[in-house]
């Protein structure tokens, strides 16, 4: 490929041309299969926008910019438009690339969203509870994109205020903030016929409870995770949800726990849909 001096133009990029400009990459960093699933996931969604990043060649016609994309392109099979530049200078290669990609937090926090950064998470936890409740949550496949978190939050919108709920659980117990505001969205989505106040009254403060009773066998768990104390899996978000809502089934249908654990192989649980008695006996 010869060119004369730098120049950009538009172009329908096909799964073939884009296996056949890969063949061009020879100078370019390792290549991450998560970072080309996440972006083939998106282009077979059709979350694929045509910005102002692309493709670029340089002066030697080889590939120094958009590696990931061509890959993802080849992946999902589709065809996506994308700026291609041509005649780059090769010096360039050093400074591509090196800024910092933005992240669900800074797409809500443009958007103008309190507690950006707990939110994001939350959007995050909910989306691998609904789709891939019993994976390990890594990996390429617990990738979510920051056009899902957005939409997540369009079609949840009463995460904001699980998400303020779970801060003050966070500060009465240290429960991890997504894994809280998860169980109590889902849980208030689920049970809307419960009222939760006993629930959270119980987990803030562990007064007057019984040693059994599942609200101060969860809150003291996470308390001696916090304190180095206990070996027991309940670190992580997806372990801490599993805990939650184990605890909040027993805790409607009036159960009390000898040992809240999680069990090898055990399923995350889902929401009870067990009659509510209007008289449960005490915990």
């Amino acid at each position: 490929m010869d060119t004369i001096g730098f120049y950009t133009e538009t172009i329908n990029v096909t799964p073939q041309l884009a296996s056949e400009w890969l063949d061009r990459n020879t100078c370019n960093r390792p290549m991450s299969k998560m970072m080309v699933t996440q972006l083939a996931e998106a282009m077979k969604r059709g979350e694929w926008l045509h910005t102002h990043q692309g493709i670029a060649f340089d002066t030697n016609g080889v590939l120094v910019d958009g590696q990931h994309r061509l890959a993802a392109v080849v992946k999902s099979g589709c065809t996506v438009r994308m700026l291609v530049s041509h005649g780059v200078e090769p010096g360039t290669f050093a400074v591509l690339d090196t800024g910092r990609k933005r992240s669900a937090r800074d797409v809500l926090s443009l958007q103008g969203e309190d507690n950006a950064a707990p939110l994001a998470s939350a959007l995050r936890v909910y989306h691998l509870y609904t789709t891939a409740p019993n994976s390990a949550w890594t990996g390429a496949n617990s990738q979510v994109t920051n056009e899902q978190i957005v939409e997540f939050l369009a079609s949840h919108p009463a995460m904001r205020a699980s998400v303020e709920l779970a801060k003050s659980l966070n500060r009465a117990f240290r429960i991890l903030v997504p894994a809280a505001a998860v169980g109590h969205y889902l849980t208030c989505s689920a049970r809307p016929d419960i009222d939760q106040h006993a629930w959270i009254e119980g987990l803030e403060t562990g007064a007057n409870l019984t040693e059994h009773d599942p609200r101060l066998m969860l809150r003291n768990i996470i308390l001696r995770l916090a304190a180095g104390k206990s070996a027991a899996k309940a670190d992580g978000s997806r372990n801490q949800l599993h805990l939650y809502l184990k605890a909040w089934n027993a805790w409607v249908v009036g159960t009390d726990f000898r040992q809240l654990n999680i069990k090898a192989g055990e399923s995350m649980p889902t929401v009870t849909m067990r009659p509510w008695n209007d008289v449960r006996p005490e915990a």
